[in-house]
């Protein structure tokens, strides 16, 4: 089943919960992706839907930063009940110990023995983890492992 599917089946389901916090983010959601496959001309596959997915995501988790920063808890409440309704659509996030053994593992399969190798290694890692782990908890582990920190 498509996200679009997924997203409309849920829709239906949060009108008649009259559950109207889940269909505004749902309604959120389906918008962004439609808005993607317009400009992209064509469905979604699975990849991009998760790239549109992980950037709702981001942009959520960006806010709620700011908010909590700012004192602004009625805010970040809100913003964290949006992410909890995101979660559902994406995949299963990875441990940290999940990631850290992805990053070994391009580690040993590019050569990359210094920091100047990063980019070869996030290469490889970004597609595997995308969706399932932060971007900067991977290039983290992916800096320390290259400097013999781990």
């Amino acid at each position: 089943m498509s996200l679009l599917e997924e997203l409309n089946n849920d829709m239906k389901q949060a009108m008649k919960d009259k559950n109207k916090d889940i269909l505004s983010v749902i309604r959120m959601v389906k918008s962004t992706v439609m808005n993607e496959q317009i400009n992209l001309g064509h469905d979604l596959t699975k990849e991009e839907e998760l790239t549109v997915l992980s950037r709702e995501v981001k942009q959520r988790q960006d806010s709620l930063t700011e908010f909590e920063k700012g004192n602004r808890e009625d805010l970040a409440a809100g913003i964290r009940a949006e992410l909890a309704v995101l979660a559902k659509y994406l995949p299963e996030p990875l441990s940290d110990e999940g990631v850290i053994e992805l990053v070994k593992d391009a580690i040993q399969k590019t050569g990359a023995t210094s920091p100047k190798d990063m980019g070869k290694v996030m290469g490889i890692v970004t597609p595997q983890v995308k969706g399932r782990a932060d971007g900067k908890f991977v290039a983290n582990q992916v800096k320390n492992l290259l400097k013999g920190r781990l």
